[in-house]
């Protein structure tokens, strides 16, 4: 195998402060002066150069409900996305298990978007050349940063359907067996990253907010990737509840629709088979237009914030460290919020994908959409989407007939591209979900022994 460089465990992942001697002082410094050194791979973590997690505590005269919303920062990953934290465990795990080399293969990333981006970075960081296949219809700044980090674009019809377009592409382009695809719908390297690492850190971020627990985990899904930390968390607070949040224009897993929507990332259209439908316990829609206006007024509203009782510092610190899935995430934690009589000690807790860096082309269409966007319009937008929020669309899937619906969604979804049903009925049992974490240490050993550690 070709000589490439090795990042970080999933332990070192979850505790930079692990990392080889002097790794993260150099990657930390890197991020700053050099995104396109390899060293950033010890920046990706939810934690900050001084091993806090990056989180923020929305203010309460932002949200209206007495229950502490707790946001995870994902803004500050390398490539800017969270996203690349499974793009690199699913890399890194094709390495140490020999089935890639940069000097032979190519690196298909199937997306929506920011895991589209984080492929690229990723392949870029180790030495690969990476096709990203996604619809034609998403923002501009993705695919700018995509083609900035060396990715090929290979663009599907942007339809109802579009993301089974993609999945179909990524089948054919696979037949070359130069390409190697980090199928994020499928691989359980992104399960692994987001239990252990995303829902360690959802633990650790709310030791010192509210009683120290979690009553609620929400996290739109697309993949359903990041709602796995759902399952960490749910194991450390069995009283925690997690509700999978999906576009009211797309309700897949509510409804088994399909429906253009403009939460880019989300609303795939179909049930992920990494989804573990063993702890979904709520499904929530949030109208896209909600999402969007949302991300309108804290990045553009500050006069209407100050008005609503939120400091300028705050506004002036994070109207940059969201966007439109990270708006709608935290929609959804207020209306769950609502949903289970929350108090002031509980917590909710979420996740801010990206920041508002690719978002622009998507405002400027929301300001041709409405064409007054003046501050009394989007103060009557902040009272209805963030005060005003109702309970409307939740949907309780705690029962067996509930879940056992999702099973069949899952199985008509995925046999069609060929799963077997023997495999997809194992999905049922939480055992087949702890077993591919108990992995971990295995990958972690794996890793250590071929960087030399």
């Amino acid at each position: 195998m070709s000589k490439m460089p090795f990042g970080p465990t999933y332990e070192e992942m979850l505790y930079p402060d692990k990392a080889p001697s002097g790794a993260r002082e150099k990657a930390i410094k890197a991020l700053r002066e050099n995104e396109m050194d390899p060293i950033n791979l010890f920046n990706i973590t939810w934690k900050d150069a001084n091993n806090k997690v990056r989180k923020l505590v929305l203010p309460k005269e932002l949200t209206g409900v007495e229950a502490n919303i707790v946001v995870l920062l994902g803004y500050d990953f390398p490539s800017g996305s969270h996203k690349v934290g499974p793009a690199y465990s699913m890399l890194m795990e094709a390495n140490i298990d020999g089935l890639v080399d940069p000097a032979k293969n190519t690196i298909l990333g199937p997306s929506t978007g920011n895991f589209g981006i984080g492929a690229a970075y990723i392949s870029k960081l180790m030495g690969y050349k990476s096709i990203v296949i996604m619809p034609d219809n998403m923002s501009k700044e993705r695919y700018k940063r995509i083609k900035k980090y060396g990715g090929e674009l290979d663009l599907t019809p942007g339809t109802e359907a579009d993301v089974i377009l993609t999945v179909y592409r990524t089948i054919e382009l696979k037949k070359d067996p130069i390409n190697y695809s980090l199928d994020q719908y499928e691989l359980m390297p992104n399960y692994r990253f987001h239990r252990y690492v995303t829902g360690n850190s959802a633990i650790e971020a709310v030791q010192d907010v509210g009683n120290g627990r979690v009553a609620c985990f929400t996290a739109c899904v697309g993949t359903a990737g990041t709602f796995a930390a759902g399952d960490e968390i749910k194991k450390a607070y069995p009283e925690c509840k997690s509700a999978a949040l999906e576009p009211y224009e797309c309700p897949t897993l509510t409804q088994d629709a399909l429906g253009q929507h403009r939460i880019e990332g989300i609303g795939d259209k179909l049930c992920s088979l990494i989804h573990n439908i063993n702890n979904t316990d709520f499904v929530a829609l949030i109208h896209d237009d909600d999402a969007v206006k949302a991300l309108k007024i804290m990045h553009d509203g500050k006069a209407v914030l100050i008005k609503k009782g939120i400091s300028g510092q705050f506004i002036d610190n994070f109207k940059d460290l969201f966007g439109v899935s990270g708006m709608a995430n935290v929609i959804g934690a207020i209306k769950m919020a609502k949903h289970l009589n929350l108090g002031t000690d509980d917590n909710v807790v979420t996740v801010a994908t990206d920041g508002f860096d690719r978002y622009q082309s998507v405002i400027e269409d929301l300001e041709r959409r409405y064409l007054e966007t003046e501050d009394f319009v989007l103060e009557r937008w902040f009272r209805d989407i963030f005060q005003e929020a109702d309970e409307k669309y939740i949907y309780d899937f705690r029962t067996s007939k509930a879940k056992e619906r999702l099973y069949k969604q899952k199985e008509k979804d995925w046999i069609r591209f060929g799963y077997t049903k023997e495999f997809l009925e194992k999905m049922k049992n939480q055992e087949f979900w702890d077993a591919e974490y108990e992995k971990i240490p295995e990958r972690n050993e794996k890793i250590n022994k071929l960087r030399g550690k």
